[in-house]
């Protein structure tokens, strides 16, 4: 019975070894990758996508006829939401980019093909403008909204705040017509 004891404890043992050996080997075979390049901006530009993503798929996933809806007087209509978030992208980026904003045609509310394609546009052409950011140009001033000069850094971070913004308010409007959005489906929530 002692020496079954003793043969269980060595395996419980050897699998501590094993475990520490891992823990300790973990954080040195990720050290030896070495540093990630521009960590600052690699980090808003995941943001970027990881919000185009969403934006684009919420606007895929209301309804054509339901792109009028608004759920107060006050508010934009989901359309003009995302029209309103293809010209601001479109603008925004050019200032990250210091680069001319596409020309884009005014699209109206309920005009759900064309607006979901511009909102696409305008995802791809920040996608293009962040792709230039550099964590040694994070700190260049850039003209931004109302003639004054900001940082890049605090340009892109305008971009993507703003991207975090509207997704939060247009998942609203579609938890308010039964639809759920795309960040509850990717968690496989179900219902309202």
């Amino acid at each position: 019975m002692h020496a079954f004891t003793f043969v269980g404890l060595g395996e419980k043992m050897n699998r501590l070894t094993w475990m520490a050996i891992i823990c300790l080997a973990a954080p040195i075979a990720a050290r030896s990758q070495g540093p990630v390049p521009n960590p600052a901006s690699t980090a808003v530009r995941r943001t970027l996508e990881r919000y185009s993503k969403n934006l684009v798929g919420a606007a895929q996933t209301m309804p054509a006829e339901k792109y009028g809806y608004k759920p107060t007087p006050e508010n934009m209509t989901f359309g003009k939401s995302i029209a309103h978030v293809a010209e601001v992208n479109n603008f925004a980026c050019s200032k990250v980019a210091e680069t001319a904003a596409p020309e884009t045609p005014k699209l109206g509310d309920t005009e759900k093909d064309k607006l979901v394609e511009a909102l696409k546009a305008s995802m791809d052409f920040c996608t293009q403008a962040f792709a230039k950011l550099t964590d040694a140009t994070l700190g260049d001033q850039v003209p931004w909204f109302g003639g004054r000069q900001v940082s890049r850094i605090s340009a892109a971070l305008e971009v993507t705040n703003d991207l975090v913004d509207h997704y939060a308010a247009l998942s609203i409007y579609l938890r308010l017509n039964g639809l759920l959005p795309p960040t509850a489906k990717a968690q496989g929530q179900s219902g309202n």
